[in-house]
């Protein structure tokens, strides 16, 4: 379980045991866990949007947009600044590209980019608990979150990495079986809860020929990036549903 614990020290801010704490680090061996802790992290959002819909779908919209962000710390959507930071900058040059997302300052590209995700996700959510049931609701947000997190394993085993970093340390530990056969249960999953979702496989392949034909590869912010455009396309699919 050491792979579990990695993962969810990694991609959230839950509180794990110190005893376990001291043993995660690995974040290869973590690869596998990410659609697991996305569909926990899926849950929870999920919690906080039916309990805040018993006083008002938007307030249940607002609650779990607020759980969505605390929980993983902004860690995608930071993300997502910084990729629109770059990609505004780089003009189609990798190295250029890589540079300014790695800067810490924010740009306009950026905080437009934060500021229109956080609107998406805060009207598909209030349209979800408004109109989707109990069960839509807890369903599909957690595959939705499962398949945004099983979409990054995917883009880091079919693009190489622009530059050491967390992209290229967590593609040493996926292997193509393990994401086939993650795809295969989820899929399934998919097939019997909310069958639109399933157009999470399309997309994400549009994801690696963007970013093939952009970039020539992913870096860690791409992966983030990823998620989090995922999480909202498969949110406005689930209202489609």
């Amino acid at each position: 379980m050491t792979g579990f614990f990695t993962a969810l020290m990694f991609l959230t801010r839950v509180p794990i045991p110190r005893s376990r704490a001291e043993g995660a680090g690995d974040l290869a061996g973590a690869a596998p866990w990410l659609p697991v802790v996305g569909a926990f992290i899926g849950a929870l959002v999920a919690a906080a949007v039916l309990a805040g819909a018993l006083v008002d779908p938007w307030v249940g919209a607002l609650l779990g947009l607020l759980v969505w962000v605390l929980v993983t710390g902004g860690l995608h959507i930071d993300g997502l600044g910084d990729v629109a930071d770059g990609l505004g900058a780089a003009h189609g040059n990798p190295e250029r590209f890589v540079t300014v997302a790695r800067d810490p300052h924010l740009g306009s590209f950026g905080a437009i980019a934060i500021a229109l995700q956080i609107a998406a996700k805060l009207v598909l959510l209030g349209v979800l608990a408004r109109n989707a049931s109990a069960e839509t609701v807890i369903a599909g947000l957690m595959l939705a979150a499962a398949w945004a997190r099983w979409g990054a394993l995917a883009l880091g085993r079919a693009l190489p990495p622009l530059a050491e970093g967390l992209a290229s340390r967590l593609a040493l530990g996926i292997e193509t079986r393990t994401v086939a056969l993650e795809a295969a249960a989820l899929a399934a999953l998919t097939l019997y809860f909310a069958p639109l979702l399933l157009g999470a496989l399309p997309l994400i392949v549009a994801f690696a020929l963007y970013w093939r034909l952009r970039l020539g590869g992913v870096s860690g912010d791409c992966l983030g990036a990823s998620i989090e455009v995922l999480e909202s396309a498969l949110l406005l699919l689930l209202l489609l549903a």
